[in-house]
């Protein structure tokens, strides 16, 4: 299988406690490859744009507080099945249901506050990947 692209985040718990080498470090075990990386602070604007697909959900309000609470690192990762070896490597979503080993088990805080953010698909991972990086950022 050829290596393909996927997006992730490492969102505000994970930047505030310091711990986004740890959790890249996670990522590039699994066999996923950083090619572009940058730590922003998400404007109210971006956040509500970038997660608009959720905008009619009653935890939308408190996604954007707190995407925008603090800096976050968005990372373009390549890798032989990039979108599922990410999702493999992150967990459950709730950090209680994940498996050991993953990002989530080992880092979360909570359901809410559980470190990373992936793409669920290619299409999705093209989409959010252009919506973070210009092409000629990419340096694989």
């Amino acid at each position: 299988m050829a290596a393909t692209r996927t997006f992730s985040i490492i969102k505000p718990d994970a930047t505030r406690r310091n711990i986004t080498g740890a959790v890249t470090k996670m990522l590039e075990e699994a066999g996923l490859r950083v090619v572009a990386s940058k730590r922003i602070h998400m404007s109210k604007a971006q956040a509500e744009d970038f997660y608009g697909v959720h905008r009619e959900r009653p935890f939308f309000n408190d996604l954007v507080s707190f995407m925008i609470s603090g800096p976050v690192v968005v990372q373009v990762l390549e890798g032989e099945n990039a979108v599922q070896a990410n999702r493999d490597i992150m967990g459950a979503t709730n950090p209680a249901n994940a498996e050991p080993g993953t990002i989530r088990k080992e880092l979360a805080e909570s359901i809410e506050a559980n470190s990373v953010h992936g793409s669920d698909s290619e299409e999705n991972a093209a989409i959010e990947i252009a919506f973070f990086f210009k092409p000629e950022e990419i340096v694989g």
